[in-house]
Parts: C-alpha cells; sequence; structure tokens
C-alpha cells in the first residue's frame, strides 16, 4: 500500500528545514563527492547542529568521527542525507525508521522520472518510509537550504547569504537546476532568501508541504515556485487562499502547455501534466500569480518581495523619451494593463513643475527638464504617486551620461524608495555599466531596478493583477447555491431532462414538452404555437444533429407530421437498435447571439465554467473564458467584456445589444450547480441564445459520473 501524502504534517517539515542533528549516509572524503560536498557546505555555513557521518570503510573524515551503518546512528536523527547509489535506497531509508529518524534528503536518481520500472521503486520507497514514519524529500533532488538558520542539505557548493534581517523570499521547485537558478538571480538582485527547496520526485513530501510551511513562516514574505505538476491540487487551492488571507504572495511558473512539454516533464520528474487551463484559471482566482517565463517569475517576486500588498489601480509611466511612451502604450495594451488617468490635483501640480509644453498625461514625458533641473523627475515621481488614481509607477529612461546617473541617484531614488506602492526603476542599455554611486543608492533603497522596460511592464502587470484578485476576493459576494433537484442516473442524461434541471435552477427554456406519438405532437405545437423544433431524445443520443435527430423550422401541422416521418427514418438508417424516450417538441426560436455555456468537474482541479460565442463560433474562434465557479455576476460581465467577440454583445452593424447581466446569471447558475451537485462533472449549454431583455436555453447537455478528463473544450 502506497502512503498517501496527505497523512505528512506541518511539523515534520519543520524539524526538517530547522533540524538540530544531521547525518550523512555516503559521507566521503572525496571533496567533489555528493557527500563530500554536503559536509563542506555545512562546515561553510558553521552549521550548529550535530552531525553523524556513515561510511563502511572509514573511522574519521576530516577529522570526524564516522560510523559503519545507519544502525549505528543515535535515536532520533533529524535528518538524513543519503547520498549513495539508488540501488542502496529502499533498504537506507528502511534502516533510517529502524533509528526514529525524522526525514530524509535523497539525491539519487533512477526512480518515477525514468519510466514504469523506476515508478515502482519509487512506490516502495514511498510505502516504506509511510511504515517507518518518515518524510522524505526527493527522491532525484539537489536538496534543500535554510538560509535563515544557516542549515545546506544540498551536494550543489554553495555561499552563505547576508543575513535577511526583515522579511525574505522562500524558493520552492521541483527541478534542483530551477531552484539554484532562482536562488542566484533573486539574490544576484540583493533580495534576502529565506529558503531554497528542491522537492525532486516527491515521493512523500511535496511542494504543497513546503508551501503550507512558508505560508506560516514569519520570515518569509513571499514564495517563488518553479513546480512541473502540482500533485495534490486540492491542497494546493486551500494554500493558495491561506496564502491570500496571510497576505503572501505566491509567483508560480508551471511549464506544460504544449504537448512536447508535457513530455518533457514526465521524463523529468515523473508528473503527469494536467490541464494548464483549469489550472491556472483556478488558481488565478485564489490569488497565485501564474507567470509564463523565467524572466517574469524573477521580476515580479522581486517587486512583490518588496511590496507585498500592492493597490489594484493600475499604474502610472514617467519617462524623458516620447519613444518610450509609445512603446509602452504598445506593450500594456496587449497585456490589458490601463494607464489611469491622473487625477486633476495632480495635473495642476505637474503643470507648476514641467514646461509648458510638456503634455500632463498618463503615460507621463517629463522631456528634458531633468537636464538643467535634476531634483524635478523625483518631485515629479512623488506627485504621481500621492494620486489616489495611481497604484504603482514604473520610471523608464534611457541611460544617458554619468552625469545624468548620479542625478538619479541623489533624486530619484530616494523618491521611489521612500514609498509604499509598487515601483520600478528601468535603466534601458541592457549590459552597460552603471556607477557604482547609482547601483549602491538602488541596493539601499531596494528600489527593484531593470534594464528592460518591456520586463518591468509584463513584471508590474503580474503584480496588478495579484492586487485586483485580492481586491476580488475581499469585495466577492455571498456564494451563489442551488440545487435543482436529482438527475436520473449516471452518464448522459436527455436533452428534456437536462432542461428540467436547468428550468429549476431558474434558467428559461422554450415552451415545449415530451411527444410519444405525431398525434401527441401536434396537440403541442398547437398549444406552444408554430413554428416548432422537434428533437429525439434518449440518454444514449447526445448529439442528436448528427444522426438526423433534429428538425428544424416546421410551419404547420403538415411540416410537423413529414418532419415526424423524417426524423424516425433518420435514426432508423443511422442507429438502429436505439430506443427513444420520445420527440422532444418545442417552439421555434428567434435569432439572437448564440453563446456557450459550460463546465466540467477535472478530476484533479474540481469544477471550472467556460463561457464564449456559440455556435459555429466555437469551433471557428475559441473565443471563450474559463472561469471559477464561485465568480460573482458583477465579475463575470466584467470577463464577458474581454472576449474578442465583446463587440457583439453590445451589438453590432444593426444587432441589438443583448442582456450582458443576464447572460452573466445564467453563468453564476451554471458555477452554483457544479459546486452544489458533486455528481453532475458536465453541463454543455449550446446554445444559450441571448436577446435584449433575455437568455434561453436551447440545447443541453448534462453528464452525471464517472468522471471524464477530456480537455474542456473537447469535452463541449
Amino acid at each position: 500500500m502506497i502512503v498517501s501524502r496527505e497523512s505528512r504534517t506541518t511539523p515534520s517539515v519543520s524539524r526538517l528545514l530547522k533540524p538540530r542533528s544531521v547525518a550523512i549516509v555516503g559521507a566521503s572524503p572525496e571533496p567533489r563527492s555528493f557527500g563530500g560536498f554536503v559536509l563542506a557546505n555545512l562546515e561553510n555555513f558553521g552549521y550548529r547542529g550535530d552531525i553523524h557521518l556513515v561510511n563502511r570503510s572509514r573511522t574519521h573524515i576530516q577529522g570526524r568521527r564516522c560510523v559503519p551503518s545507519v544502525a549505528d546512528l543515535p535515536h532520533g536523527v533529524d535528518v538524513v542525507v543519503v547520498a549513495i547509489p539508488e540501488a542502496a535506497v529502499v533498504d537506507t531509508v528502511r534502516a533510517c525508521g529502524e533509528r526514529s529518524a525524522n526525514a530524509a534528503v535523497i539525491f539519487s536518481s533512477g526512480f518515477a522520472e525514468s519510466g514504469d520500472a523506476g515508478r515502482t521503486r519509487q512506490e516502495l520507497l514511498a510505502t516504506v518510509a509511510g511504515e517507518a514514519g518518515l518524510a522524505i524529500v526527493g527522491p532525484n533532488c539537489m536538496g534543500l537550504t535554510n538560509f535563515i538558520d544557516g542549515v545546506p542539505l544540498t551536494f550543489e557548493p554553495i555561499e552563505p547569504l547576508p543575513r535577511c534581517d526583515g522579511q525574505g523570499i522562500g524558493i520552492v521547485a521541483q527541478s534542483g537546476a530551477m531552484a539554484a537558478t532562482i536562488r542566484d538571480v533573486l539574490a544576484g538582485k540583493g533580495l534576502p532568501i529565506t529558503y531554497a527547496i528542491s522537492t525532486g520526485n516527491e515521493a512523500t513530501l511535496g511542494a504543497e508541504d513546503f508551501l503550507a510551511h512558508l505560508i506560516e513562516d514569519e520570515s518569509t514574505a513571499v514564495v517563488g515556485m518553479y513546480l512541473e505538476q502540482i500533485r495534490r491540487p486540492r491542497r494546493f487551492l486551500e494554500l493558495a487562499a491561506a496564502a491570500r488571507g496571510a497576505g503572501k504572495p505566491v509567483v508560480l511558473l508551471v511549464p506544460g502547455k504544449s504537448d512536447r512539454a508535457r513530455e518533457a516533464a514526465q521524463s523529468h520528474t515523473g508528473a503527469l501534466a494536467g490541464d494548464y487551463a483549469v489550472m491556472r484559471t483556478l488558481l488565478e482566482s485564489e490569488g497565485v500569480v501564474i507567470v509564463e517565463t523565467l524572466d517574469e517569475l524573477f521580476d515580479t517576486v522581486a517587486i512583490l518581495s518588496r511590496f507585498p500588498n500592492p493597490p489594484a489601480s493600475g499604474p502610472a509611466f514617467m519617462t524623458m523619451s516620447g519613444a518610450l511612451k509609445n512603446i509602452a502604450l504598445d506593450q500594456c495594451d496587449a497585456l490589458g494593463l490601463a494607464f489611469p488617468a491622473l487625477s486633476a490635483t495632480t495635473g495642476a501640480a505637474l503643470r507648476e513643475l514641467l514646461p509648458a509644453y510638456a503634455t500632463i498625461d498618463n503615460p507621463l514625458d517629463v522631456t528634458t527638464v531633468h537636464v538643467g533641473s535634476p531634483e524635478v523627475p523625483g518631485l515629479v515621481a512623488t506627485r504621481l504617486l500621492d494620486d489616489e488614481n495611481i497604484g504603482s509607477l514604473i520610471v523608464s529612461q534611457v541611460a544617458g551620461s554619468r552625469l545624468s546617473q548620479l542625478d538619479r541617484a541623489r533624486h530619484l531614488v530616494p523618491a521611489l524608495g521612500g514609498t509604499a506602492k509598487p515601483v520600478a526603476l528601468v535603466i534601458m542599455g541592457d549590459q552597460s555599466p552603471l556607477p557604482e554611486e547609482l547601483t549602491d543608492a538602488v541596493r539601499a533603497s531596494r528600489v527593484p531596478l531593470f534594464r528592460s522596460q518591456d520586463r518591468a511592464l509584463r513584471a508590474m502587470a503580474h503584480v496588478t493583477a495579484y492586487a485586483r484578485a485580492l481586491e476580488r476576493a475581499r469585495s466577492a459576494p455571498a456564494r451563489l447555491e442551488i440545487r435543482a433537484g436529482a438527475l436520473p442516473g449516471a452518464g448522459t442524461v436527455a436533452e428534456y431532462q437536462g432542461k428540467q434541471w436547468l428550468a429549476a435552477a431558474g434558467m428559461t427554456i422554450p415552451a415545449g414538452r415530451l411527444a410519444g406519438d405525431v398525434d401527441e405532437a401536434t396537440r403541442i405545437a398547437a398549444e406552444i404555437g408554430y413554428p416548432v423544433v422537434i428533437k429525439a431524445q434518449a440518454d444514449a443520443l447526445p448529439h442528436k444533429s448528427d444522426v438526423g435527430g433534429v428538425i428544424v423550422a416546421l410551419v404547420d401541422e403538415a411540416a410537423l407530421r413529414r418532419g415526424w416521418e423524417q426524423l424516425h427514418t433518420n435514426l432508423a438508417q443511422a442507429r438502429p437498435d436505439l430506443v427513444l424516450d420520445g420527440v422532444l417538441v418545442e417552439t421555434m426560436a428567434e435569432k439572437g447571439l448564440e453563446l456557450v455555456v459550460g463546465a466540467r468537474r477535472d478530476p484533479d482541479w474540481g469544477p471550472v465554467v467556460m463561457v464564449g460565442l456559440g455556435g459555429v463560433w466555437i469551433e471557428a474562434l475559441k473565443d471563450v473564458r474559463l472561469l471559477p465557479p464561485d465568480l460573482g455576476e458583477a465579475q463575470i460581465v466584467e470577463e464577458l467584456h474581454h472576449l474578442k467577440g465583446a463587440a457583439l454583445l453590445r451589438g453590432l452593424r444593426g444587432s441589438p445589444a443583448v442582456d450582458v447581466r443576464k447572460v452573466a446569471a445564467a453563468v453564476a447558475v451554471v458555477g452554483a450547480l457544479m459546486r452544489t451537485n458533486p455528481e453532475v462533472t458536465e453541463i454543455d449549454i449550446n446554445p444559450l441564445v441571448a436577446y435584449p431583455d433575455r437568455v434561453v436555453v436551447l440545447d443541453a447537455l448534462v453528464v452525471c459520473g464517472p468522471l471524464r478528463t477530456l480537455p474542456l473544450e473537447e469535452a463541449l
């Protein structure tokens, strides 16, 4: 039996990260061996706990006593570093359990990342560790380092970092190389690092366990993560909400959008990648910052480590170059990042500081005023940051002369360093050198410095999106709760039953009902009025049009009788064994804007909702938005206006505008039904027809368990 990682608790992680004693199995006098590197790191960091060495053939290494086996270790060692070949790992872990060790860090490869045989070995390793009560980091990891307490449990030769006086950055990565890269880049920016943790294959302990610890850790202000798979999605969502509540940003990079990336992740860490779009939608709704590149990870963490509680308003942009201003406008349009208008008070203050020919606007070009008055850019920055409309500030400058750089160090950097709003200072020039006076001033002020305007804008877009996610969570309305009654059985539900279920939840469906024969159909049509549409109904017939099971625009009784005969002829040819519940007779809907509203219960992440243009548009344009299932109507309206075809909602070329709020209400009902009816695995309303005063469900497919794993757009 494989022991569930859910049984692991944070206290074992605390002892692992802050051990009083460390043992090295595979300790070696060879300085370039894994065990030799670990010992050298511990000594270099001045580790103050007990160090125990295990080596079969030596009694001493570098003056330290060795024991021949794990069985000779004292009871209750906090962490055992396992630096030996894969073949001996399971027996070593078993022996560690017999000595009541708390945790093991396993560097060895040859487990789940190597294929099916390796996965079997890892499952055995997890079982043995679970039976022994031993928490495992790895296998196939580079270990971890606690920079606060000076505990380097890694085979990578590393140096201590300057002591973190305030709060710093925690790093968690399944890839050891990425953990090291993120650490080095952020440390190179002069940012404080608290922990750098490589989790590897996660046989027992995973990224979620370390994230839980970092959320509670008082020394950590922000968490940067690189994960190739989130193995416990529901737990990760819970932790994301906890991090948001604690005011600790989590910045996450997850590769796997492409098929080749998913395949590479499997070979790298044994990951089985999930649906990226669903993951992103649900995590962003909980405030996790999802970035797409390593540069975005570095840059966003750098800003949020200095400003972990940003305002939700958009940024001001200040430059001395009209060209940089124009480029910024183009890029922010692509990023969906809007520059707020400046207040009248700010405008008046800026007119007193800037030449008459300067255009007072956001973005703001301050012209060449700094040449004769070097103090003015700092004063302008202060006025911009004082504006209540402004949530952050990006100052983008060409490198210029040494004199200009020194002016910035004396005037601009102090102005940026004294604000609680996020700021980014851009000095163009790529790798061109900067005066030491400027770099020293920037580091002392902790102002995030960029050499690329593009990178600064992308990072600030993520920071602003994070702030808005926090604001949405704070202002979210009470969750809509709906139960529309039980659905019959499991599997696909016939359209007429699915529609009745949706109607019970408050959605509008066309007038009509089920007919058993053509005479009954004519009576129903006479009651509801012509023209009508008829649809064959059976649980086993989810896609009726494919087999001629839908006949539309029947304008009178004669047409209905002909249509009835044609429908049954079609079915007899395409599905001769099919038994119908009956034929649904409905009023023919007027022309309106066709939308699709769907939902799927992801087996890992839970329910997610989709809305977009329906009918042929969904296949041609795939213009859809994925949403969490508990989004409020106002937030859904905002998402609808982000559709590429949003102009159709507002009316286009003679078509009337539709009631967007009623569309949003229908989407909210679908989300609520998914949350409150766990037996429902899929809902597909295609089309939902929107009119100026109402929305109507024209076709609906509802599926009850078992869970399916198709991508949402394919399931719909």
